[in-house]
């Protein structure tokens, strides 16, 4: 193993959960610590920067040992240059934070979206491991998706690329519309709370269902009452995976990736949905396309923000 780490950040709303990393993507040690997001954004980059110095403090390793500081943070930004445009649950406007955590680091900072960051953790050190081609889903309360190419995030024109929850792939006819204000996104159908929509209107149609005696109706409960037989639970699921399949295939013929990954918490269903998913993309692939491309679970469950922000530095 190489004498040198990295240090990721993952920013969230309420915690900041910093990890250090070997540059082979191996997971040393974690640390968390509150965001603080209610006294401002100054206080929010002064914590960034004091956990990444404490977690190498607390370890075996020295500062002059770190190759830099990766961070992963939801909102739209301006990446090559670090600056949050606009971040709503850090109430961020227009903040330099790569600038700042250089400044207060004295080391190499790069930033990007978390969705991102996410995939390469799973392409680096995680299910993708060894692959240099491939595409993450994340499906929990939306859908959040990454795009390795080349080992190489793509971020686009304006990095948003790998916004895969808002493919539009419902029709006109079945389409509602979308937290984004589109109509018939992905998300709408195949995110944990898509699913769960589903449910609730099926129960309020008076469907013969066991989830009408559910009082709060969650994900795991559409696929565990589909599990055990229940007809309208299984058409939800049915349906959440095939425009996830249909959706994989219009991005096979685009960017032919090896490997599709999935993550978040309605992934852990596991093969009662995978295999329809499957099932989907090769009815709707061209042979060519399909032809040794594996669709599999992410690995690294909450980690993965952490070893991909890591990773932005070992890829860089």
């Amino acid at each position: 193993m190489s004498d040198k780490i990295v240090v990721g950040v993952d920013i969230g709303g309420t915690t900041i959960k910093v990890g250090l990393c070997s540059a082979e993507g191996e997971l040393l040690r974690t640390y968390e610590g509150p965001t603080e997001v209610d006294k401002g954004s100054v206080q929010v980059c002064q914590n960034i920067a004091d956990y990444a110095r404490l977690i190498v403090e607390e370890s075996d390793f020295e500062w002059e040992q770190v190759e830099g500081v990766g961070v992963g943070i939801a909102g739209f930004l301006d990446i090559p240059n670090g600056i949050v445009k606009f971040s709503p649950n850090l109430h961020f406007k227009d903040v330099h934070l790569k600038d700042f955590l250089e400044e207060k680091l004295q080391k190499k900072v790069l930033v990007n979206n978390d969705a991102n960051v996410a995939a390469l953790g799973e392409a680096w050190a995680g299910a993708g491991r060894g692959v240099m081609h491939c595409v993450c889903y994340t499906l929990g309360t939306g859908v959040g998706g990454g795009i390795i190419i080349g080992g190489k995030i793509v971020e686009g024109y304006a990095g948003m690329a790998g916004e895969l929850g808002h493919m539009s792939v419902v029709p006109d006819l079945e389409a509602i519309q979308c937290g984004c204000g589109k109509m018939g996104c992905l998300e709408s159908v195949s995110s944990a709370t898509g699913i769960i929509r589903m449910a609730k209107d099926a129960v309020e149609r008076g469907d013969r269902t066991s989830l009408s005696f559910v009082e709060q109706i969650m994900a795991k409960d559409v696929f565990d009452a589909a599990k055990a037989g229940d007809e309208v639970a299984a058409r939800i699921v049915t349906r959440a995976a095939f425009y996830l399949g249909k959706s994989m295939a219009t991005v096979a013929v685009v960017l032919n990736p090896q490997r599709f990954i999935i993550g978040g918490g309605v992934s852990r269903a596991g093969e009662f949905l995978f295999e329809q998913i499957r099932e989907v993309f090769h009815k709707f692939t061209p042979e060519n396309t399909q032809e040794g491309v594996e669709i599999v679970p992410a690995i690294l469950g909450n980690n993965a923000g952490v070893v991909g922000a890591a990773g932005l530095i070992i890829r860089a």
